[in-house]
This record gives structure tokens, sequence and C-alpha cells, in this order.
């Protein structure tokens, strides 16, 4: 019997590039979509679960499988509210994890950030460390725990200075070497193939894959 994969995150830039490399592994059987908005493709893996993330137990039952893939995250402008960044960032992973541990889940794989640091003095990487260091404390089989940098894909919306950042970091990921190559940008199809081929892999033990980690994984060149 194949695997079930649990997304949350789906319409987002690695959610969604993840959701068609399930579609497409054989590995996985069924896919549960858990979700705010209904979502495209359509196909007959994809179970697709729309609820609101702050009334989760609502569906908690449904919220059954092998690997637990979370995807979400927010921006600064676009989520100003603190209290509600933290919701999204931080609490939200962490009913998601309790959720997938009561229903029997062996691995959870969470998209993080570069500098996550319970101890830094700014907001965002402490709260991603936070997150890292809670969610590591759970009792799953194996946790996946990826760092990417600045995200290069197609991604919805204008977001003129990300786009600006983006295309400077191609020129200069080149020069990034040694050390520095965890600073380059990374392709979101890269972070999402990663993503897939380590949970497969079923290896005990908690795991945070840096950038540069992430690239050597999949053997792709950024």
């Amino acid at each position: 019997m194949g695997r079930t994969a649990i997304i949350f995150g789906a319409t987002g830039l690695i959610g969604d590039i993840l959701l068609q490399k399930l579609i497409k592994d054989d590995a996985y059987e069924k896919i549960t979509v858990v979700a705010r908005r209904p979502i495209a493709p359509q196909h007959q893996k994809i179970e697709f679960i729309e609820t609101d993330f702050d009334n989760l137990e609502k569906v908690a039952t449904k919220i059954v499988g092998d690997d637990i893939f979370c995807c979400i995250g927010t921006i600064q402008k676009k989520t100003p509210d603190l209290e509600i960044y933290k919701k999204i960032d931080y609490q939200y992973p962490l009913t998601f994890a309790k959720i997938g541990l009561k229903n029997g889940s062996s691995s959870f794989n969470l998209i993080s950030s570069m500098g996550a640091n319970p101890d830094s003095r700014f907001f965002y990487p402490r709260l991603k460390g936070e997150l890292e260091r809670d969610l590591s404390a759970m009792p799953f089989k194996t946790i996946n725990i990826y760092r990417p940098s600045l995200l290069d894909g197609e991604r919805t919306g204008t977001r003129t200075a990300e786009n600006f950042f983006i295309k400077t970091m191609r020129v200069l990921n080149p020069l990034l070497i040694g050390s520095l190559k965890k600073y380059r940008s990374i392709k979101a199809t890269c972070v999402a193939e990663a993503m897939l081929e380590q949970a497969k892999n079923t290896i005990l033990g908690t795991h945070i894959f840096q950038s540069d980690e992430i690239v050597e994984l999949v053997g792709k060149k950024q």
C-alpha cells in the first residue's frame, strides 16, 4: 500500500510545486491537502479538506497520513500584526504537528528559514528558531527542517523588491563559494524535491538542512 502525504500550505510557492511532484510520485497513493480555500488541480489522489486553521480540531480526525509537509508562512508586508504573524508561522505548524502525532504520522517536514535561532534579537529568526526547537522536542520518528535562503520561483502577486533581489542574486550566486554558498538564492523546485526525497528516505531523527545542503540533497547546481 502506498503512502499518504498531508500538505499544509499547498497554495504557496513551494507547496504548489511539492503537490505537483507528489501527484506524479508512485510512492504516494493519497494526498490530503488542508487549506482555507479550494485548490487546483483536482486529481484522484487528492483529498481536499477546506478549513479555518483556527478551528482545526473540527477536522482533526480526517487529517491522517504518513508524512506531513508544512509549507505555510507569511511575510511582514502581508501580515504587519506580530501576533497574527506568530500565529501563522509558529502556532499553526505546532498545531499541525500535534494533530499528526495523535493520528500516527511518522514524519514532519518543515520549511523554516535561514538564520533561525530561538536566541536571536530579531523577531523573525527568533520565531522560526522557537518553532524548530519546539517541533524537535516532539516524538516523530523523523523530522526534516529546511532553511532555504532567498527563494527563486514564480510567485503570484507583485513583489517588486523581492523580484529585484532574485535577479541580483542570480548574478551574484557564482561568486558565493565555500562557506558563503549557503547564502546563494535557491530554486523553489529544488526545495520541494529535497523535501519529497527525504520524506521517502525515512531516516530516523531530526535533521536540519541549510540552503546549500538542500541543493546537495538533490544534486543540482544553483
